[in-house]
């Protein structure tokens, strides 16, 4: 009975498809780095357009909850992930191969900003495709659950483990290369990445994943009345309603942060990418950690001490960014490499605890509508927090030269951080006895 659990295992390509997916995902980082050296340094803009920029790029995020749906009623044939994979990866790929053969001379930021929209609406068609995969997998194999068969956490996990290590990857190489080659040749190696994706995609057959079977005929009408049902649940409401308000009201200053480390402090760029490799790396090390220690907790102690943790980190940039670090003797670049990392990834890190709880919520049938609105509210959250960031940096008078009013936005940041911790009583409390009443 084993060895035939374990040739089916090898028969199944779900790691594959999953791993590679979320690879590419977690690789994302690469050409977005560059993406941020070539308007500081090519285009010339603003930290705050710079930030609008990035935020704004992320709209199409918020379209997750449409392709959701069409990815659980429609299908194309014969099939409804896969397909929409194939098609997320051949736009992505096609957004930054016309980037990289455009002329140097007709890029400018509307003609960018199109091309990236492009790219972010193929990569949120194919990870709602990919985050449905983990949804009804991880239904699957909790239904059939066995002492040799891994748990939802666990797929989560592992997937989780393949997006960190395409960052961590991502990010060294970038920080490594982006002074030695153009932006044109590194946004073409990612063009080439993804249209090697795209065609591992299509040589693979939805029905060896082994997902639980759903009529093809549900239709858009009933999938939008069923993911209406799962969002009136109180336990799915109140949970995903205060996550996204825990991310919307913190004023994100990422776009301030980089161009006070890069125009004020001259940190250079292999720092920069060395720092995020150390968040990534923080992020494997999580998704590890979690599996094997801390999926049994509630996922509200977690997340709210995440959340707290966060402010913590917060505070400590005010002491970076007043000099406080370095009059003790710490350089900044060792700040920037370590601890700057470990902040940026932390409003990701939550992420993993929060999705294997609605995951474990999600009723049966509308895995990839329900994952997919979760992430587009978390996405417009991100794009929210963005913006009031923007604000704020102009409130407090910071530009690309001048940072005094630097530590007071870092301190608000802090202190916004902090606030929901006292609203996490509507995450549900689901310990070890409520897990198993429910499953």
């Amino acid at each position: 009975m084993g060895a035939s659990d374990s040739e089916g295992s090898q028969r199944n390509p779900i790691r594959k498809v999953l791993g590679l997916g979320y690879w590419v995902q977690g690789f994302r980082c690469f050409p977005w780095m560059v993406v941020n050296f070539f308007l500081k340094d090519a285009l010339h803009v603003h930290p705050s357009t710079l930030q609008l920029l990035q935020n704004s790029a992320n709209l199409p995020m918020v379209a997750k909850p449409l392709f959701g749906i069409l990815s659980d009623a429609v299908y194309l044939a014969g099939q409804h992930r896969i397909p929409y994979i194939a098609i997320g990866a051949i736009l992505q790929a096609a957004s930054w191969l016309a980037i990289a053969t455009l002329a140097q001379s007709s890029i400018s930021i509307s003609t960018l900003t199109l091309f990236l929209l492009l790219s972010n609406l193929g990569a949120s068609i194919a990870e709602v495709a990919n985050d449905a995969i983990v949804a009804e997998a991880g239904k699957q194999l909790t239904s059939s659950r066995s002492s040799q068969t891994p748990s939802s956490g666990e797929l989560q996990s592992f997937v989780w483990m393949a997006s960190s290590a395409g960052g961590v990857f991502g990010n060294l190489l970038a920080g490594l290369v982006i002074d030695r080659f153009s932006p044109r040749k590194m946004f073409l190696l990612f063009g080439f990445l993804l249209l090697l994706q795209f065609f591992i995609t299509i040589t693979v057959r939805e029905s060896s994943l082994n997902l639980p079977k759903s009529p093809p005929t549900v239709g858009i009408r009933k999938q939008l009345s069923e993911l209406t049902v799962a969002l009136k649940k109180p336990e799915i409401a109140y949970s995903v309603t205060w996550f996204a308000a825990s991310n919307a009201i913190i004023p994100t200053l990422t776009g301030t942060m980089f161009f006070y480390q890069t125009q004020c402090l001259k940190i250079e760029s292999s720092v920069l990418g060395i720092s995020k490799v150390f968040g990534q790396a923080a992020m494997l090390l999580w998704s590890i950690i979690y599996d094997r220690c801390l999926k049994v907790f509630p996922s509200r102690k977690v997340i709210s001490a995440i959340q707290a943790v966060m402010a913590v980190f917060m505070v400590s940039d005010v002491l970076f960014v007043k000099g406080i670090y370095r009059s003790m003797g710490m350089p900044d670049s060792l700040y920037v490499m370590i601890f700057s990392g470990l902040s940026e990834v932390l409003f990701f890190i939550k992420i993993l605890p929060f999705s294997v709880l609605i995951a474990r919520l999600c009723p049966p049938g509308c895995e990839g509508s329900l994952m997919a609105f979760v992430m587009s509210v978390i996405a417009v959250a991100f794009i929210v927090s963005g913006y009031l960031g923007v604000a704020l940096a102009s409130y407090v008078g910071v530009t690309g030269n001048n940072f005094s009013g630097f530590p007071l936005a870092l301190l608000i940041q802090a202190i916004c951080t902090l606030l929901p911790v006292y609203w996490s009583s509507n995450i549900p409390d689901d310990d070890e006895k409520s897990k198993n009443k429910n499953e």
